[in-house]
C-alpha cells in the first residue's frame, strides 16, 4: 500500500492492484481520467508485487520482475521510450528482475535483484544519478551503486539503502534532502552524512526519514512545519533524532509530515497538519511526535498529503487531505481522525502474529524486509512548484 500526493495504491493478496483519488492524467490506470472516491482495479494487471506513485504517474513491479507504468509522461517517467500519457499500464522498456520500485514527482527508480539501481524520467538536479542532467525516457543505471537493498524517491532526489546500514542519495539538495551536511546537488550517489545502522528509508517532498535497527527514527532536510520531529522548525543537513519515538518498526515520509509505526501497533505522527494528516483530532502542526487517535493494530503506513494505515485485520484507514477522494471513504471531505477505506480489505481474515522479543532485534529485520517489499517511497511536491526546485 502506497500513497502519492493525491492518490493511493494498494495490492491485494491475489496480486491485483487497486487505486483511488486524483486521476487527471490517468494515474489510476483505469482507462480514463475520472477521479475515484473509492478503490477501483488497475486495468488487467495481475501478479503485482510492488507499487509506487509519483505526483501524476504510477508504477508497478510484477512477480516476474517486469515493470509497468501509467499516467503523466511529459518527462519520460513511464520509461516506454516516449513522452505519451497513458491511462492504462504499459511495460517499461528493457527492464527485468526488478524487486522494488519508487516514484518521485517526475522520475521513477527501480531496484534489481542483483542490487543495482535504475532510473528514468526528469533528471533535473541529477536525481537519476547517472552523472548528468539529461532527461531519460528509458531506464539508465545509477552510477556506482551496488548491493542496494531498498530505494526511495522524493520530489526531486533519490535515496538508496545498503546492507551495511548506510544511506546514499543524489539529486536536489538545497534543503539538505541528501543528508550529507551540505546544500550542493549531486549528480551521482553520495553517502548521507554519518547516519548508520539503518533498516528502512522513506522520502518526502524535501525531507527524508530513516528507521534504525534500535527502533529509533531519524530525519533530515526541510523542516518548515516540524516534519523532522526534533522540536524545532530548523532545517537539517544531517540526520537528527525524532523526539521520543522508540520501538518503531516502520516509517513513512509525506509531503510535509512524517509517520512511524511502533511495535505495539500504534502510530506516531509529526509535521504539517492543516487538513488533519496527523490524525490527532486537530489541525495543529506538530514539531514533536503525537499519537494518532483511535488507531491500533497497525502493520504498515504510507503518506502523501494524506496518511494511510493498514491494520492487522487487513482493513485500511486514512486521514488528511481528501480533495480528490484519496482517502477512499466515498467522500471528498478532509478528515483529522482515521476513516475506513470502504469495501476494501487486504486480507480475508485477521493476521495472527507471534510475539517477538524486542531484545532479539528481529522486529527491525522484519521491518527492513517489509519495507524492501513494499518500497514505501513517495513523491512529494506541491503543484505550485518554485522554479528553483525544477
Amino acid at each position: 500500500m502506497v500513497s502519492s500526493l493525491y492518490h493511493t495504491l494498494a495490492i491485494k493478496p491475489d496480486g491485483t492492484l487497486w487505486s483511488w483519488g486524483y486521476n487527471n492524467h490517468g494515474q489510476l490506470g483505469i482507462g480514463n481520467t475520472v477521479d475515484q472516491w473509492f478503490p477501483a482495479r488497475v486495468g488487467a494487471l495481475s501478479n503485482v508485487a510492488a507499487a509506487a506513485g509519483g505526483i501524476y504517474h504510477s508504477v508497478a513491479a510484477k512477480s516476474d520482475g517486469t515493470v509497468w507504468a501509467w499516467g503523466y509522461n511529459a518527462y519520460g517517467e513511464l520509461g516506454d521510450g516516449t513522452t505519451t500519457q497513458r491511462t492504462s499500464p504499459i511495460q517499461v522498456s528493457g527492464l527485468t528482475n526488478v524487486v522494488a520500485i519508487a516514484a518521485g514527482d517526475y522520475h521513477t527508480v527501480a531496484l534489481k535483484s542483483d542490487g543495482t539501481v535504475w532510473a528514468w524520467g526528469n533528471n533535473g538536479n541529477g536525481r537519476l544519478g547517472d552523472g548528468t542532467t539529461t532527461q531519460r525516457t528509458t531506464p539508465v543505471q545509477v552510477n556506482g551503486l551496488s548491493g542496494v537493498i531498498a530505494i526511495a524517491a522524493g520530489s526531486n532526489f533519490t535515496l538508496a539503502l545498503k546492507p551495511d546500514g548506510t544511506v546514499w542519495g543524489c539529486g536536489y539538495n538545497y534543503y539538505g534532502s541528501l543528508g550529507n551536511g551540505v546544500s550542493t546537488d549531486s549528480y551521482v550517489p553520495i553517502r548521507s552524512g554519518t547516519i548508520y545502522d539503518v533498516v528502512a528509508i522513506s522520502a518526502g517532498y524535501l525531507h527524508a526519514v530513516a528507521l534504525k535497527a534500535d527502533g529509533t527514527v531519524w530525519d533530515w532536510g526541510l523542516n518548515n512545519y516540524g516534519q523532522l520531529g526534533d522540536g524545532t522548525t530548523t532545517g537539517r543537513y544531517v540526520a537528527v533524532q525524532a523526539v521520543g519515538v522508540i520501538n518503531a518498526i516502520a516509517v513513512a515520509a509525506g509531503q510535509y509530515h512524517t509517520l512511524a509505526v511502533k511495535s505495539d501497533g500504534t502510530v506516531m505522527a509529526w509535521g504539517y497538519n492543516n487538513t488533519g494528516q496527523l490524525g490527532d483530532v486537530t489541525n495543529t502542526n506538530r514539531n514533536t511526535p503525537v499519537a494518532v487517535t483511535n488507531l491500533i493494530g497497525v502493520t504498515s503506513i504510507s503518506a502523501g498529503t494524506h496518511s494511510v494505515a493498514v491494520k492487522d485485520d487487513g482493513t485500511l484507514w486514512s486521514f488528511g487531505t481528501n480533495t480528490y477522494g484519496q482517502l477512499g471513504n466515498g467522500t471528498v471531505a478532509n478528515a483529522n481522525t482515521p476513516t475506513v477505506v470502504i469495501n476494501f480489505r487486504l486480507r480475508c481474515r485477521p493476521l495472527v502474529q507471534k510475539e517477538v522479543s524486542i531484545r532479539s532485534r528481529k522486529p527491525w529485520r522484519l521491518a527492513a524486509r517489509r519495507m524492501e517489499r513494499l518500497s514505501t517511497t513517495l513523491q512529494m511536491e506541491t503543484p505550485r512548484r518554485k522554479p528553483i526546485l525544477s
